[in-house]
């Protein structure tokens, strides 16, 4: 099922992708094509249309697991990812 907003032509590929098919994930319900690989979670994040300020979660056996968006992911497939406002912060 492919969406008008972005082809899988568009997308940016990390620098060193694993190598491998595209492979589709879920980001706030809605279902992205993007290259099996390793990511950074901030670039993660810009490439599948999540913006910068705005924390992201990755849904793991029904819960949620938060993702520092200084570490690597490894992206295989069929993950799904959760984005929020970030919580916490200084008053």
């Amino acid at each position: 099922m492919e969406t008008p907003n972005q082809s899988a032509s568009e997308v940016t590929r990390p620098v060193q992708p694993e190598p491998g098919p595209d492979v589709t994930v879920t980001v706030d319900g809605v279902e992205k094509i993007v290259h099996r690989g390793s990511y950074v979670v901030a670039d993660f994040k810009s490439l599948v249309g999540v913006d910068a300020a705005r924390e992201l979660d990755e849904v793991v056996n029904g819960q949620l697991k938060p993702l520092d968006d200084n570490v690597r992911i490894a992206i295989k497939g069929h993950e799904k990812f959760v984005s929020h406002v970030r919580t916490g912060g200084s008053s």
